[in-house]
């Protein structure tokens, strides 16, 4: 067992991402399930609503997971609020994700009740700013990774930026990790384990729209493009989408309303360029909105249960280690093998 999992009690060293809209109480209760660190979205939701969304992940799973929460999104207040109603509901196994980096207060909250803070970064010098906050864990994300971008660094170099600095952090990296060989890689490179969001954006569990997951089944890692355009509630923070119509050097068409989608119970309008991604209920002109997809799509296939993803993940995982070992010896695989 190696850090990460012995540090948030997982079987194996692989987080899902906290995708908002996307990443429900199925998902996150599924993820859990098969082993690996399941996220469950908060994004915008309100108090209230976030405690039901944690009753419905603790009904349906004994193992941990975790909340996440997008402080650049929400702001400071519903993020404090969010983490304090969570928390209340939240097994002592549990764990929090923080897109970024949390206020201090927020952190503080984490901290103090005794679950382990993670929070996801893009540079070196937020990697610093997050541990002096109290994260246990620090989430390394690279330039290939799906949806909004914390950096400018691909996933390799600030693994071996932020490793150089702080020897003793528990790293898992996002970006560029879908098979379990990717995340062998990675291990071997100096990480503790790997935050996915591509690889279960396909899942049957997942709650984005059956088109979205579709395209980034079909998708190799070209089909991708860094952009900007999709800012609507979520301003100056580029991101790694699936191009469309919309993602051209054509000029910026008109913002009007393209689809409707179901939030806590309402239907709310989508205006072309939201940040927001097209979910199972979403109706209207969803090849137009935002599909966060990272460039680990080429190794994403099919449309398949959690459970058999994450053993698949499990099994080459498991092989690339054994490989690893048979040519090796003493290499940083061995000292950091969950095996």
């Amino acid at each position: 067992m190696n850090r990460l999992q012995s540090v948030l009690g997982l079987e194996l060293p692989l987080l899902q991402a906290g995708m908002g809209g996307i990443a429900g109480p199925e998902l996150c209760a599924a993820v859990s399930r098969a082993g690996a660190g399941g996220a469950l979205a908060l994004y915008k939701e309100p108090p209230e609503r976030a405690r039901e969304l944690v009753r419905a992940v603790v009904a349906s799973t004994s193992r941990p997971f975790a909340v996440n929460v997008i402080p650049e999104v929400s702001g400071p207040a519903l993020c404090r609020a969010q983490l304090r109603a969570a928390l209340e509901e939240l097994p002592a196994h549990a764990f929090v994700t923080s897109f970024g980096l949390p206020d201090a207060g927020a952190a503080h909250d984490v901290v103090r009740s005794g679950r382990v803070l993670v929070i996801q970064v893009g540079t070196l010098h937020d990697a610093g700013a997050a541990l002096r906050l109290g994260a246990g864990v620090l989430v390394l994300q690279g330039t290939g990774a799906g949806g909004h971008l914390l950096g400018e660094l691909p996933s390799a170099r600030l693994l071996h930026e932020t490793r150089a600095r702080y020897s003793d952090a528990v790293l898992a990296v996002a970006g560029g990790v879908a098979t379990g060989a990717d995340l062998a890689r990675m291990l071997a490179r100096g990480a503790d384990g790997a935050m996915a969001g591509t690889l279960f954006v396909p899942t049957v569990e997942s709650a984005a729209h059956p088109y979205y997951k579709q395209r980034v089944a079909d998708a190799s890692a070209d089909d991708t493009v860094v952009t900007t355009r999709f800012d609507i509630g979520w301003p100056g923070r580029p991101h790694r989408v699936l191009r469309n119509s919309l993602t051209g050097k054509a000029p910026r068409r008109p913002a009007t309303f393209i689809a409707t989608t179901r939030a806590g119970g309402s239907r709310l309008p989508v205006p072309r360029y939201s940040a927001a991604v097209p979910m199972a209920a979403t109706v209207g002109r969803v090849e137009e909105m935002a599909m966060y997809c990272g460039r680990s799509c080429s190794r994403v296939a099919g449309q398949h249960p959690v459970a058999a993803v994450v053993e698949q993940f499990r099994r080459a995982y498991e092989a690339a280690g054994r490989s690893h070992e048979t040519s090796t010896e003493g290499g940083p695989w061995k000292k950091r093998s969950s095996r």
